[in-house]
């Protein structure tokens, strides 16, 4: 898919919003390829990734995360809140199941 951007990436992980996907897309953003590298944008998905509870991207958010500025990392935390908002539904917690009483 060459000469994707990470605005469709990011569209194409709203229909599969699992941490694996996020994840996916923090590896895209960190080691350039389809998308250019931009560590910012890395630590975006990882975050959202660990959130879901994936230790890979827990530990590379963090490793990233030693090679980016205070203002680097600032960017990069309100751009996953941003995300969120602009996305609720991807991130809203399971409904509770409700069982029949028996």
């Amino acid at each position: 898919m060459a000469g994707s951007t990470t605005a469709e990436y990011s569209e194409r992980v709203l229909s599969d919003p699992s941490s694996e996907a996020l994840f996916a897309l923090g590896m895209q953003c960190s080691i350039g390829g389809e998308v250019p590298a931009d560590l910012v944008s890395a630590h975006k998905w990882f975050n959202l990734a660990a959130m879901g509870g994936n230790e890979d991207a827990i530990r590379l958010r963090r490793e990233i995360a030693a090679q980016m500025s205070n203002a680097e990392i600032g960017a990069a935390q309100r751009a996953a809140r941003d995300y969120i908002k602009q996305h609720p539904k991807a991130f809203a917690p399971p409904a509770p199941q409700l069982h029949a009483a028996a």
